[in-house]
């Protein structure tokens, strides 16, 4: 037999070439998409008598001197004239063949940003070549770059990118008159003039986004964002989930808010419901809400409707509930569990963090075991003995909740009849994860899919970020939290704070005291955890003083919780790990040391953890300056909107406010950010025309919406699949 031809050896990427990967410029559509960050212009010359500090200038002339100058730091010092004045090209990094370009008498043209000072006009590592020849007939675009990837190496990239895309127009022209985009700005021509535009136009709309061609290219990235969410949307609505109604037919839907008050049954006590025939006879839901210490708010009962409407359909269930800290989803959660364990199918909870599981388990198992509801644990830190245990149970169905970490997405993990899947802080978790908890399902069937967020996000974002998504909003606050007074404070006045910490640890209350840092750090200057553990251990003799942090082992972090919220330690020094799920009602004060270090999001969820009781609650933001004399804006306008507004909702839409929409939302699963140049806040008008045009575009024009979002997202519209 013959043997085949050994395969043509694939030829290994360049440096340059693994740079464009790297910055995900693969097709040429990629390139031609890739737009300067700014612009130089090198369309016209000027004088050095003409010119002031902080131009960027284009000068020609003839070198007069040159010279090493040794001592600190080694640098080649070069005298230009240009016949009206002088300039010092400053290099600090030079070779011969550098030098030898630079020679007495060489005729040069230089581009670069002037500088003034004792040495007259200087220009620092300014890029030059030999005199003469012709000027540039458009500015010339900087693009964003990596490591490894010189600009004219990009800009040869681009250009020949541009010149191979496919450009053709995908969006009909009266569609854009609607907008008061005229045709004249078709694509290509709006990307032809975005990478190099005329020397005459105004810079400031190249700037701020308003010219035309940066409309156009707007209101495009828009459509396609709308458009793959719509269809991701409408391909989960032709897919079969488990329809989750009770077996007893007799059983009435839940989907009305008036379904989530608690029937007669509430008379009974809960130890009743096992052996109480009418209790029994009960849906299970109802059974719960009887069980619970407390009442629903409307909020909570709206919602509850609202997903239990969902499950009982046949078709998956992709709802995002929102809600402030505090505000009652955990208890949400469980109710959607108990109607699908009412339906006799099995449901998964899974958390980012083991003590946020943790919270999570000890609050289901309180109110589902007197119900006879078993449930399975699952984390990474768990002895081999129990993890067989809880894999049994899970595998027979036995286990009809299981919570966990994502230690619930494990290969060995095997559901027997999994139909619901909640995740907590659902921005935690990439689309791989989630991705994995979907296929967990049995029988080519899809699973509900509830996702949880204390994050709450501004209508205008979740209209752009989550359109694929059915969103549940909880915006009632439980009756009875405590309104929490939040201080902002300089590092000048800790003395007086642990001075109150004192008097209230005496008053038999709890505190946090959040830190940034962990360990000692040579980039930032922070107090780490382990120091003001140990200061705050000193100057209050006799109080328990707890210390936690992520690279605790486990063992040792359930240690030091279970001694704070048994109320037996009275101040918990801890890292963010607290950030999520801790309900300690005794605790009334928190410390967040270095709070200029935290985002405005994270900072918000800190504070949740206090005012959970009766007791009056407070939170210190306690900030430095460091060697600044002030803070800087940003940190400044997040520390003014915590001591404004308790409000999640004002919070996000501050944050939204102050890091725009990109660094608000982060990458929606794990990817680069969905939009690069629209801003769904700025652009509300061209986001509103996307909506509305994004399913006449799949009805009427399905070969131009596809090829859009293929232009637009390529591999990034899977995102928006789970």
């Amino acid at each position: 037999m013959p043997t085949p031809p050994a395969p043509a050896s694939v030829k290994p990427l360049s440096g340059p070439q693994k740079a464009l990967r790297k910055l995900g410029l693969v097709r040429p559509i990629d390139l031609a998409l890739h737009l300067p960050l700014r612009y130089e212009d090198e369309t016209r010359l000027v004088q050095l008598r003409d010119v002031r500090e902080g131009d960027l200038a284009q000068v020609e002339g003839t070198i007069r001197h040159t010279e090493i100058k040794l001592g600190g730091t080694r640098q080649l010092l070069v005298t230009l004239d240009d016949g009206t004045g002088t300039c010092l090209l400053r290099f600090f990094t030079f070779y011969p063949s550098l030098q030898k370009a630079l020679a007495v008498g060489q005729q040069i043209r230089a581009r670069g940003e002037i500088r003034g000072g004792f040495a007259g006009l200087t220009m620092m590592h300014p890029a030059f070549k030999p005199a003469g020849g012709e000027l540039a007939t458009a500015l010339t675009p900087v693009y964003p770059t990596a490591a490894g990837l010189p600009q004219a190496y990009l800009r040869k990239a681009v250009q020949a990118g541009l010149a191979r895309a496919e450009l053709s127009d995908t969006v009909p022209s009266d569609n854009l008159n609607e907008i008061g985009l005229q045709p004249l700005w078709s694509l290509r021509e709006s990307l032809l003039f975005l990478h190099y535009p005329a020397p005459d136009v105004t810079l400031a709309t190249l700037q701020d986004h308003s010219h035309p061609a940066w409309q156009r290219l707007k209101a495009e990235e828009l459509l396609a964002q709308q458009m793959s969410q719509l269809q991701a949307k409408r391909e989960r609505a032709a897919l079969v989930a488990p329809a989750l109604m009770a077996p007893d037919s007799r059983s009435a839907p839940v989907d009305t808010e008036a379904d989530w008050v608690p029937a007669q049954v509430a008379q009974l006590a809960p130890t009743q419901f096992d052996d109480h025939a009418a209790g029994a006879s009960q849906p299970l839901h109802q059974r719960l809400l009887a069980a619970l210490p407390f009442q629903l708010t409307a909020a909570q009962r709206r919602v509850c409707a609202e997903i239990s409407h969902d499950l009982r359909r046949p078709v998956p269930m992709h709802r995002l509930l929102q809600g402030d800290v505090g505000s009652g989803k955990t208890v949400v959660a469980a109710l959607a569990a108990a109607v699908c364990i009412e339906a006799g199918w099995q449901c998964a909870l899974m958390a980012p963090t083991e003590i946020l599981a943790t919270q999570h388990f000890a609050k289901l198992v309180s109110w589902l075991h007197p119900l006879g509801i078993t449930t399975a644990w699952l984390t990474g830190s768990q002895k081999a003995r129990e993890r067989r245990e809880m894999l049994a149970l899970i595998t027979s169905g036995q286990a009809q909740l299981v919570v966990g970490t994502h230690a619930i997405i494990q290969d060995k993990v095997q559901f027997s009849k999994l139909a619901l899947a909640i995740i907590d802080e659902q921005h935690r978790f990439g689309v791989a994860q989630r991705l994995a908890l979907r296929g967990k399902l049995v029988e080519a069937l899809e699973p509900h899919l509830l996702m949880m967020s204390a994050t709450p996000i501004p209508r205008t974002l979740a209209m752009s970020y989550y359109a694929d998504l059915d969103v549940s909003t909880i915006d009632e606050l439980p009756p009875g939290r405590t309104p929490i007074v939040t201080k902002v404070i300089h590092e000048a006045r800790r003395d007086e704070v642990i001075a109150r910490i004192r008097v209230q640890v005496e008053q038999g209350r709890q505190i946090y005291w959040v830190c940034p840092l962990i360990e000692e750090s040579e980039a930032l200057d922070l107090t780490n955890a382990t120091e003001t553990h140990a200061q705050l251990s000193a100057a209050l003799p006799g109080v328990m003083v707890g210390l936690l942090h992520s690279r605790m082992p486990v063992a040792e972090k359930k240690a030091v919780m279970s001694l704070f919220t048994a109320g037996q330690m009275g101040v918990l020094v801890s890292t963010t790990v607290i950030e999520v799920g801790v309900d300690v009602p005794n605790a009334s004060l928190m410390v967040i040391e270095h709070a200029e270090r935290f985002g405005l999001s994270q900072l918000h969820q800190l504070r949740g953890r206090v005012g959970r009781g009766a007791a009056a609650s407070a939170c210190v933001l306690l900030y430095s300056t460091g060697d600044a004399p002030r803070l800087g804006e940003t940190a400044r306008a997040r520390l003014r909107a915590m001591a404004e507004s308790n409000d999640g909702f004002e919070i996000a839409r501050r944050d939204l406010e102050i890091r725009g929409p990109g660094e608000f939302m982060g990458a929606r699963q794990s990817g680069a950010a969905l939009l690069r140049f629209a801003d769904v806040v700025e652009d509300a008008g061209l986001l509103a025309w996307a909506r509305q045009l994004a399913p006449v575009m799949l009805e009427q024009h399905p070969a131009l919406a596809e090829k859009h979002v293929q232009r637009w997202l390529g591999t990034k519209a899977q995102y928006l699949k789970a």
